[in-house]
């Protein structure tokens, strides 16, 4: 990983443990502000809202800011929120600020990865995806784990300032070392435009439904291995270490198959999730075998992630940073619905369906991938007598 990548990495991994941390700072941050666990649970509905709402907006209202220039100023935006999180007197004061957090990371999030795509050669942009994306699951093995810590010993605000402080020095080097990039496309109109665009409106329902089967399972995946496998507390915590794990090969696999052939290697990787999550229940109470899903799961999950976010790049190629915004708050809208899902089913069913809920709505992404794929040979079936010169097809299906 060049130094350029491992900046925008960086800024990426204090984003994502800012997101994440929060589950493991909630009893002590409830208990210092007079507020019920519920109450302080409500910070992740914040968070996640405003992510949803925030990406779209912020990204049409800064279309024409040069990249570098609009990521130095968002990742600005996000260190205010964690500080006022950090000083925040009382419970509405660190709801304002995590909303304030939460309305950049969409925006800042999609210029990371354009500005990530400009750095490598033609060809790897679902690499340089993986890449800027493990910032993310390295928050989730070892940012949420740390700033869990700081916390216990220091407290929840320490936490946040921990958090302002990495993102601060993150932002820094970006700042020294990421060249800069123009604004792609013809501003807020045309990016407007490009939500119009069929391909562009299928990948980000493709996101949905390929995420929201993970978040069907993830979110009840702890009660699943204590109930179901008989794992302790202990041993499953652990585990979220293994899946952790998992997710970091699973996304710089799913890069290196993006790059070689984008919507072949999508659709295998929604095959093979599918099934893991089938196999992940059939299996569940075999522990050693149980052990070993969780790091497939992980991986499985984790893979689908670069070839989504790349097709969305060849879907909106001209003006794709409105898309990728859209794009990940779709992300968020998948968890949240893939949550809701998993907590119908656990109560009509048991936990050990929500993988059966988890497989179904992934199958459904698939499908989807398989007629865009499809529907691309045709397109291109239908272009081969134009062409010239060598007859060879190109590696990577866009």
């Amino acid at each position: 990983m060049t130094f350029p990548l491992f900046a925008l990495m960086l800024c990426v991994f204090g984003v994502g443990t800012s997101e994440y941390v929060i589950a493991g700072i909630l009893p002590g941050l409830s208990s210092d502000l007079g507020v019920d666990i519920p109450a302080a649970g409500m910070l992740v509905t914040a968070y996640a809202l405003g992510v949803v709402i925030g990406g779209p907006i912020v990204t049409i209202a800064t279309a024409r800011i040069q990249r570098k220039t609009l990521m130095l100023l968002l990742m600005a935006v996000f260190i205010a929120g964690n500080v006022l999180a950090a000083v925040a007197p009382d419970y509405w004061v660190i709801v304002a600020a995590r909303v304030l957090a939460a309305l950049v990371h969409s925006t800042f999030v999609a210029v990371g990865i354009m500005l990530a795509v400009n750095m490598v050669p033609e060809g790897q942009s679902g690499t340089a995806v993986a890449k800027v994306s493990l910032g993310l699951n390295l928050a989730t093995v070892l940012g949420v784990p740390l700033g869990t810590f700081i916390g216990e010993q220091y407290g929840w605000r320490a936490t946040f300032w921990a958090v302002a402080g990495i993102t601060t020095a993150a932002t820094l080097l970006v700042a020294a070392v990421v060249r800069p990039a123009e604004a792609t496309g013809g501003g807020a109109a045309t990016e407007l435009k490009v939500l119009g665009n069929r391909r562009v409106q299928v990948a980000i329902v493709m996101t949905v439904l390929g995420s929201a089967g993970f978040g069907t399972v993830f979110t009840y995946i702890a009660p699943l291995l204590t109930d179901v496998t008989n794992f302790s507390t202990t041993t499953v915590a652990v585990l979220l270490i293994v899946f952790g794990v998992g997710s970091v090969f699973g996304t710089m696999l799913g890069g290196k198959l993006a790059d070689r052939s984008l919507m072949p290697a999508l659709c295998g990787l929604l095959a093979a999730l599918t099934v893991v999550l089938l196999l992940f229940g059939a299996a569940a109470p075999v522990q050693v075998v149980a052990a070993v899903l969780v790091f497939v799961f992980g991986a499985a999950s984790f893979s689908i992630i670069p070839g989504l976010q790349a097709r969305i790049l060849t879907a909106a190629a001209g003006a794709p940073t409105l898309a990728l915004a859209v794009n990940i708050s779709a992300f968020q809208l998948a968890n949240a619905g893939g949550s809701w899902l998993g907590g119908q089913v656990l109560d009509t069913a048991g936990v050990r369906w929500t993988t059966v809920a988890g497989a179904a709505v992934t199958v459904l992404g698939l499908a989807l991938g398989l007629l865009e794929l499809a529907r691309d040979r045709r397109a291109r079936a239908g272009e081969a007598p134009a062409a010239t010169g060598s007859t060879t097809p190109t590696a990577t299906v866009g």
